[in-house]
């Protein structure tokens, strides 16, 4: 019983919403029926702008949109230029011109503006859409394996060179030895001695002889 009862308590605020709504359709029918809309016609005018008002509210709670915001406007204005219209501020029997011309319009204004409303994109249904690419190009990386990794890229570690085997000894006076042998050579022919001439005239192992040339700088 407790919950029926709770259910059932009347909102304050839903109450005040359906008396403002009785009376802003009730004076757009009056304002309707006054610039020659009789009828069923009378009567369409105020849904009509009501409809196009939560249309616009809702667009507005889904996200941020400038056509929203301009149809909100719009109907807005159509609502409460009616409730002012018809306090006492207009003839009812006279009314001007401008604005027979302005509800003889609405129906088309309101078309569109519906139509504009129900077939543009939802900012939040087009975001995802938006993401997919990224994750797209995400899993092509992913999933690849030919695509060269992202490493830091080190350089090629320098070998030392091999160190350079020590020459064969030479003896000092084998060395004295040679370098008289090349000074007499230098007097009689008056040119240097070739390693090989060397070589040939000390009759020792070669590798003896490419050392004594080496020191001698015989070439």
């Amino acid at each position: 019983m407790t919950t029926a009862t709770r259910r059932l308590r009347p909102d304050a605020v839903l109450v005040q919403a359906v008396i403002a709504g009785a009376l802003s359709f009730a004076h757009l029918h009056d304002l309707a029926a006054a610039a020659g809309q009789s009828g069923w016609k009378a009567w369409a005018y105020p849904v009509s702008v009501d409809l196009l008002l939560v249309a616009a509210w809702r667009r507005l709670r889904a996200g941020r949109d400038r056509s929203s915001w301009t149809w909100f406007a719009i109907a807005l204005a159509a609502s409460l230029g009616a409730n002012v219209a018809t306090a006492g501020l207009l003839n009812l029997h006279q009314v001007p011109a401008w604005l027979r011309i302005l509800v003889a319009g609405w129906p088309a204004l309101a078309f569109l503006g519906g139509t504009l409303l129900v077939h543009a994109p939802t900012p939040d249904a087009a975001a995802p859409m938006d993401d997919e690419p990224a994750a797209e190009v995400e899993m092509h990386r992913t999933d690849t394996p030919d695509e060269p990794s992202q490493a830091p890229i080190r350089a090629p570690e320098l070998t030392p060179a091999p160190p350079k085997p020590p020459g064969t000894a030479v003896p000092p006076a084998l060395l004295d030895h040679a370098r008289t042998i090349a000074d007499a050579h230098r007097n009689s022919t008056g040119q240097p001695i070739t390693a090989e001439a060397l070589t040939a005239r000390l009759g020792l192992p070669a590798p003896t002889c490419q050392e004594i040339a080496a020191q001698l700088q015989l070439t």
